[in-house]
């Protein structure tokens, strides 16, 4: 009785806050709000094949079908809460997400994969910030797909600079030959759900998708958490 109270009391004074519109949570509720999970703007690019991530895609790497999640837009609840998920420990948001769009996802084509592959980081990156968050939303979509996760087997072994204020072609000559694959006969003849946090400009999709498809046999699909608008 006295560990409720305690916790009552630590929650009145250090309310813990919403991700996306930086409100107290209620009792009931964990991470991200009810309204603002209610208002996600999720894109349903599920529903179609020739969706804008898709497109934003073609002719550069060949792709079985690809997906995100939710827009992503400067100053939104979506920006709150990829920033909260990346900068501020909290990985188990990506797994909350992925777990709700792996239910989303259960009745589409994504669901036929043999395993989902997050997008690695620098082994240094990896340590500063302690936690993966593609990886945290991948395995969230394992959970709901029932669906192996790989992790380890594709490396990232060049640390390249910030993107951030690269353009296209920058990007994507920045990210040319940093990914490794150390076992690639665990990849072979497997259809392959590579997984990241936002897709902008697709340089750092494009430059896994080729280096797994270099495997014999290997089909990739892709799935990000939000798309850049």
């Amino acid at each position: 009785m006295m560990i409720r109270y305690f916790q009552a009391l630590v929650s009145l004074l250090y309310p813990e806050l919403c991700a996306g519109c930086k409100r107290s949570l209620y009792e009931h509720e964990s991470l991200i709000c009810t309204h603002c999970l209610y208002h996600l703007p999720i894109t349903n690019f599920h529903l179609d094949p020739a969706n804008a991530a898709s497109k934003q895609l073609w002719g550069r790497v060949p792709l079985q079908v690809v997906s995100s999640y939710l827009y992503y837009v400067k100053g939104s609840t979506v920006q709150n809460i990829l920033h909260h998920l990346k900068y501020f420990n909290k990985p188990e948001i990506g797994n909350m997400l992925g777990k709700r769009y792996g239910e989303l996802l259960y009745c589409s084509t994504f669901r036929h994969v043999d395993l989902i592959v997050p997008v690695p980081l620098h082994p240094k990156k990896l340590k500063k910030r302690g936690y993966n968050q593609s990886e945290f939303f991948a395995k969230g979509l394992s959970e709901s797909f029932k669906v192996p996760i790989e992790t380890g087997n594709l490396i990232r072994h060049t640390r390249t600079e910030s993107q951030t204020t690269k353009r296209r072609y920058e990007r994507y000559e920045n990210m040319k030959e940093i990914f490794e694959v150390l076992k690639p006969q665990t990849f072979q003849d497997k259809h392959i759900l590579l997984v990241d946090d936002v897709l902008t400009t697709g340089a750092t999709i494009e430059a896994c998708a080729y280096k797994l498809l270099e495997i014999a046999g290997v089909r990739v699909s892709v799935v990000t958490l939000a798309y850049t608008k």
